[in-house]
């Protein structure tokens, strides 16, 4: 998930969208970390947990773990972790380690406010565990500002969403050269060593710290990266893991290739072909349900028309601080999450639609740990995407690669092409990056999750993982959004909790469908319409 910007960004970024064993030929000896990348061996960190705030159920703890896994007893940097017990703890199968995507996704913030999220049965069996990683939150975290004044002031020095214009694109190009001088001066150590790999050896490190011998994973969106190098720098202690709305990690890598990449990440996987189908799925069906999408014009072709007058008109004169592109960072951002996401986007298009400034989502209610609003700027975030992930160095070529975006993708492709552009002047490549491979053998095999219609890692990533991985199960699920975690599917659910809890994978070619459609009518009596979710259809 890219940083997010639009008219709301911080409300936005604080909650984004936006968790018997066999041996193998391959699996990692030694009790510790230290013996995969060959540096010294020293011990895992010690959890001291406490209650969060008094009366929470969740539990916090801090972890020191290395800096620099090359230099094991150097520098040390701080971990925040966050844990909610096994409710049925005489049933207790272990820890499940959860990342929630980003990069740059505050696990001791997102943990706590999705945790019902999980299936029943996998909160009854296991304890479930988050964390902010290195350079993130309320962890040893990249700031590349003074104060919260300074970074305010940053942000507000450039356009929301993308530049429209020559003189916008020069002042966004400007703004993150300004961000990569600020970073260079304050953190030139620390953005060297955020990488996945590392943050890699940290969750092993934790998996060590809570005494489980192989690793019980589930991560979304840039997790599944994380969850991907985790599993081919260690396979021997892949226990389970579900890797949910995927990255293609030969487009996180560039194929490894060291030569200078043509594209952005997100245009090499294609994220902006995919935020344009999903965007063309929303106006469909609010075309096709006048009484239960606000924005609804009558009819499918009615309402895109519609849709693109709109972003004619906010070009021409925004309404109040929606302007056309941040409007349009909007609309991408709010297509992740279906229930109430696209129901609350149709009813903002429609206040843009009759002039009145739109209302952002209220806040979703604070988690119940110390700091649930820890700073969160782009610069943590970026820190990963442009340390690990290759994209072109040069800021002069990224208005091209969004015309060609565009070509295809439409607004999409504006959107995508420039939402790693802070990536052309980073200060820093990281020291240790995995780049494959990623067929590995692991000690079981892992599930991977994909969804037909998502605005960020699009179905084919999915698919790409699960080719790429040597062994892996695809589970589709016939939707919409990002994340079958925040899109529940009872379907998918079922499946997730057979394999976490014992190992059992979905047959080959299963599909699942979402609980609920996108604006669904009332059932006749009460309720609301659902998308059968409960059900599985096997392909052979």
């Amino acid at each position: 998930m890219p940083p997010i910007r639009g008219p709301v960004a911080g409300r936005r970024r604080r909650t984004a969208v936006i968790t018997a064993l066999l041996t193998c030929s391959t699996m990692v000896t030694g009790p510790n970390i230290a013996s995969a990348g060959g540096a010294p061996t020293v011990p895992a960190p010690q959890l001291d947990w406490s209650r969060c705030v008094p009366g929470s159920e969740f539990d916090c703890a801090t972890a020191k773990v290395p800096l620099d896994y090359d230099d094991p007893r150097g520098r040390t940097i701080e971990l925040a972790v966050v844990r909610r017990k096994a409710t049925d703890p005489g049933r207790r199968i272990g820890t499940l380690f959860f990342n929630p995507g980003g990069p740059g996704g505050p696990g001791t913030v997102q943990m706590p406010q999705n945790y019902e999220s999980f299936p029943r049965e996998v909160r009854e069996r296991f304890d479930i565990v988050s964390w902010d990683p290195r350079g993130v939150g309320n962890s040893t975290a990249v700031d590349c500002f003074g104060s919260p004044e300074e970074a305010a002031d940053w942000n507000a020095n450039h356009a929301a969403g993308f530049p429209v214009g020559e003189e916008e694109r020069a002042a966004f190009i400007a703004a993150y050269q300004d961000l990569a001088r600020r970073c260079e001066q304050r953190a030139p150590e620390l953005l060297r060593h955020v990488s996945t790999a590392d943050t890699a050896r940290d969750l092993d490190r934790l998996r060590q710290a809570v005494g489980d011998p192989h690793l019980t994973y589930q991560g979304i969106s840039y997790g599944t990266i994380l969850g991907a190098t985790y599993a081919n720098m260690f396979p021997g202690k892949v226990r389970a893991m579900i890797l949910d709305s995927n990255w293609d990690p030969q487009a996180w890598t560039n194929h490894a290739s060291d030569d200078d990449p043509r594209l952005t990440s997100f245009l090499r996987m294609g994220s902006d072909r995919s935020a344009a189908a999903t965007l063309d799925q929303f106006l469909t069906l609010c075309g096709s349900t006048t009484a239960h999408c606000a924005f609804s014009a009558g009819g499918p072709k009615a309402t895109r028309d519609k849709f693109d007058q709109l972003m004619r008109r906010l070009r021409e004169q925004p309404v109040g601080a929606w302007t056309y592109a941040g409007t349009f960072a909007d609309v991408v951002n709010s297509l992740y999450v279906v229930h109430p996401g696209w129901t609350e986007l149709a009813g903002r298009l429609q206040d843009l639609w009759q002039g009145r400034v739109a209302e952002p989502s209220p806040f979703p209610p604070p988690p119940p740990v110390p700091n649930p609003n820890p700073y969160l700027g782009e610069e943590q975030g970026a820190a990963v995407l442009c340390g690990d992930s290759p994209n072109p160095r040069d800021p002069g070529v990224y208005h091209a690669l969004e015309e060609a975006a565009a070509a295809r993708a439409g607004d999409a492709g504006r959107f995508w092409a420039w939402a790693s552009e802070g990536c052309a002047t980073w200060p820093a490549v990281a020291a240790d990056r995995y780049r494959g491979p990623w067929n590995k053998p692991t000690a079981h095999p892992v599930l991977v999750v994909g969804t037909r219609y998502d605005p960020s890692t699009p179905y084919s990533a999915s698919q790409a993982m699960a080719e790429e991985l040597a062994d892996a199960r695809l589970l589709t699920v016939d939707g919409h959004g990002h994340t079958a975690l925040l899109n529940p599917s009872t379907c998918v659910q079922a499946h997730e909790s057979r394999y976490l809890i014992d190992g059992t994978l979905p047959p080959t070619g299963t599909t699942c469908r979402p609980d609920r459609l996108p604006f669904p009518a009332p059932k006749p009596g009460g309720g609301i319409a659902t998308g059968g979710g409960a059900t599985a259809t096997t392909v052979t």
